[in-house]
């Protein structure tokens, strides 16, 4: 992460004070995206964001004779939704990527059934963070702060820990607005900060996975390798896709808890699975897409009126893919 100056530019979406009168509804729904986009962080699922946002802004609006303008509206709506989303994680587990969740298999058999104990992490599109016509550092700590990764870290911190690694690192606040606004003291805050540091560098370390892809979907190498990626879908060309490949790629597909490492397995898995027994009659059609500020592919049925059914979002590292999550869910997929 970078300087609080760019972390705040990189959050602001839209105006910061509101209108007078019966405008006020609208100047809290102008931040709707970035609310959105906070919560996202918090609950590592789009559609509960979305919810949590919705609260949010009710909450707003039942409070707006309390707004005074010492802050803005933007400083003002994330506070409220923080507690909305604080609310909710101490209630539930956080979402969890397969690769955490269990080591990977050494054989190739049957994708097993979701649990129906485990929440998975979900993308989120990159609709919600482009388009903010920001500085290049500043779009950098926006991709960065919604990485798969990075949201899958966060998932793992304590509910308090979370909220203020977000309000410290993520939204730039100083010690004493992130205290003031989670009702504790400033070293409590200060030391629960430190801790998430700690907590994050750990996970980032166990996994092997950094903290953001090295590539935008945007960048012309990430725009090449993505387009060969989707090529070699296109044309059931297993060795094109092992060629995009890493030797010790990743390939989890939730809401199934089965997950592999290595390009061996892998293209075991494409071969007896994907393109033999899962393949549908006219084979598939994939579309090149960006999830989480990373290369994504929207995945399904190349039928004429098919709706798609999966979304691949993609991890690269020096021109080559490092991990794919397939996420099968057609509603998900939908949002592409």
């Amino acid at each position: 992460m970078r300087t609080s100056e760019s972390r705040r530019a990189a959050l602001a979406v839209g105006p910061d004070r509101p209108p007078a009168g019966d405008d006020f509804a609208a100047a809290i729904d102008s931040h709707r995206r970035d609310v959105v986009l906070l919560c996202y962080r918090f609950l590592g699922s789009l559609s509960e964001a979305e919810d949590a946002a919705q609260e949010a802004a009710l909450r707003a609006w039942r409070a707006r004779g309390q707004f005074r303008g010492q802050a803005s509206l933007r400083t003002w709506l994330h506070r409220i939704a923080a507690r909305v989303c604080l609310d909710q994680v101490r209630r539930k587990k956080g979402r969890v990527p397969p690769m955490t969740y269990r080591p990977p298999a050494t054989t190739v058999g049957p994708p097993e059934p979701p649990p129906t104990d485990v929440a998975w992490l979900e993308p989120i599109p990159d609709e919600f963070i482009v388009g903010t016509g920001l500085d290049p550092a500043a779009r950098y700590d926006l991709r960065e702060s919604v990485s798969l990764a990075f949201i899958a870290a966060l998932q793992v911190l304590p509910p308090r820990q979370r909220a203020v690694l977000l309000m410290r690192d993520v939204l730039g606040w100083t010690a004493a607005e992130t205290a003031g606004a989670l009702d504790m003291s400033v070293p409590a805050a200060n030391s629960s900060l430190h801790r998430a540091r700690m907590s994050l560098r750990e996970t980032h370390h166990r996994t092997g996975r950094e903290a953001v892809a090295s590539a935008a979907p945007d960048d012309p190498t990430a725009r090449r390798l993505l387009d060969a990626y989707v090529r070699a879908w296109q044309a059931d060309d297993v060795p094109g896709l092992l060629a995009t490949m890493r030797e010790d790629v990743r390939l989890a597909m939730p809401p199934t808890p089965t997950w592999y490492e290595g390009k061996a397995i892998v293209a075991d898995v494409l071969r007896q699975w994907v393109f033999d027994a899962l393949r549908p009659a006219g084979g598939y059609r994939v579309r090149a897409t960006a999830a989480n500020g990373q290369p994504a592919a929207v995945f399904g049925p190349a039928d004429a009126g098919a709706p798609p059914t999966a979304v691949q979002v993609l991890e690269l590292d020096g021109g080559v893919v490092r991990a794919i999550t397939v996420f099968l869910d057609p509603a998900i997929a939908a949002r592409f």
